[in-house]
């Protein structure tokens, strides 16, 4: 298996090594990335390539990592045991299987994604070392060893927010997606509007770049945010007039809403230009 790119999803040429080093590796693709890069999408679009189910585990802040593996539901079993349920005599149907055994008793390779790992405790990362490396687990109520049919092609996404154990980095091949330059950056947008008139789009982009680089910025504009942008100056039919002044002062595009996302970020902005505006 190897990963060439798709139509929808526009990989640069170190990304499309990485997922296949990972591949050849037959080690979890760990990917780093600012917000809105598309680390999710690409463990997506690489299954859908490869033509292999994907399986989604998103984390959340109280996610254990127990929870991949199974989950035994002993509060049923109690009710079902008091109601007289003969089911009660086979302690499997009280068995929650996680995405990991999903992923491990599979008739098929499968892709797996473990998006954002960072946001759990620390010690998640830890408490899945052994099952991401030998890939098995032993299931202690039903006294039976699960073990990978197939090795599953491992994505796992963090978006910085927390260290990862040295011990979990080392069992991992690493990718930092890097933020598009405006070349790449046009090839994505091209995906998503195909039509998108080049004179609104060159202008367009200038403007979020230039959004972008503003200096002391807390949270900057991503990808999907450019796209939303985009997406709304077409559907409200903005002129290219309004996206660029005459004289080349610095002014607020229109719709900056769907770029800057905290009011810090958008007090700096309107403080630069009315600074810029003044010098003139």
């Amino acid at each position: 298996m190897k990963f060439q790119g798709s139509e929808n999803y526009v990989a640069t040429q170190d990304l499309m090594l990485a997922v296949n080093a990972a591949i050849t590796l037959k080690r979890p693709l760990l990917v780093k990335g600012e917000p809105g890069t598309g680390k999710t999408m690409l463990a997506e679009e690489v299954a859908q390539a490869l033509n292999v189910p994907l399986l989604q585990w998103h984390i959340k802040s109280t996610t254990k990592a127990q929870q991949g593996l199974y989950e035994y539901d002993a509060v049923s079993r109690l009710r079902d045991s008091q109601l007289g349920d003969e089911k009660v005599k086979d302690i499997h149907n009280y068995i929650v299987k996680g995405v990991l055994w999903q992923a491990f008793t599979a008739d098929q390779p499968v892709a797996l994604l473990i998006d954002e790992i960072d946001k759990a405790d620390i010690e998640f990362p830890n408490d899945l070392l052994r099952e991401l490396d030998r890939m098995e687990f032993y299931c202690y109520e039903t006294r039976e060893l699960v073990r990978a049919k197939h090795r599953p092609l491992v994505f796992i996404t963090s978006n910085n927010e927390k260290e990862l154990p040295d011990a979990f980095l080392r069992r991992c091949f690493f990718h930092y997606i890097k933020f598009p330059e405006a070349e790449t950056m046009q090839k994505i947008v091209d995906v998503h509007f195909p039509h998108l008139k080049q004179d609104l789009l060159k202008v367009a982009m200038k403007t979020f770049y230039d959004v972008r680089n503003l200096p002391g910025l807390k949270k900057k504009p991503s990808t999907s945010e450019l796209i939303d942008w985009l997406k709304l100056l077409m559907a409200e039919d903005i002129p290219l007039e309004a996206l660029q002044s005459a004289d080349s002062k610095v002014a607020v595009p229109p719709l900056v809403g769907a770029l800057l996302k905290n009011e810090q970020d958008t007090t700096l902005f309107e403080k630069l230009v009315f600074m810029n505006q003044r010098n003139r």
